[in-house]
């Protein structure tokens, strides 16, 4: 339950409780899917308003492309996030979904500052925000690299994968 290490003369006591609860293995799962839906509800935004028009955006901020990415970019979004979903070549599937995530921190948010949550003003019609920061992609970002290190978690298909691959192999 205790761990304890030597570092530069001092020991360092911590709590390996986390690998040690048969319910940690579940954890996995709430970011596949937030992550896995959150990207697929991008995606088909984008789908539903038309890819032209996020052409247009891209375009207008200087992408390379621009059609072209835009149809790159929701097909990553939506067959990106189904797979983050399942849990089916998450490793292989991060790293396009990474780059969405950079290239939309670096090009629109970053400008707007850390915080998600621009609060404006309150009206009689409700509350006012003002563009996003960073922080969401930061979010996005942190839970693909857990789900990537920390694996998929159980009721996935990687993991069905790995167990047939592995029973077809003994």
């Amino acid at each position: 339950m205790w761990s304890t290490a030597k570092h530069e003369s001092r020991q360092v006591v911590w709590l390996a409780l986390p690998n040690r609860l048969p319910v940690a293995k579940w954890a996995p799962i709430p970011l596949r899917l937030i992550v896995g839906y959150g990207f697929m509800e991008h995606g088909f935004a984008k789908l539903a308003r038309g890819p032209d028009i996020f052409a247009n955006i891209l375009h207008a901020i200087g992408a390379p492309l621009s059609h072209f990415m835009a149809w790159s970019t929701i097909l990553i979004e939506i067959f990106g996030g189904l797979a983050v979903l399942l849990g089916a070549a998450v490793a292989l599937v991060s790293l396009p979904m990474a780059a969405v995530l950079l290239v939309a921190m670096f090009t629109v948010h970053l400008p707007y500052g850390f915080s998600s949550i621009k609060l404006l003003t309150i009206t009689a019609a409700g509350a006012q925000f003002g563009q996003p920061g960073y922080e969401t992609d930061l979010l996005y970002l942190a839970c693909l690299a857990a789900i990537v290190l920390g694996g998929s978690g159980p009721l996935a298909i990687d993991g069905l994968v790995r167990k047939r691959r592995k029973a077809e192999h003994s």
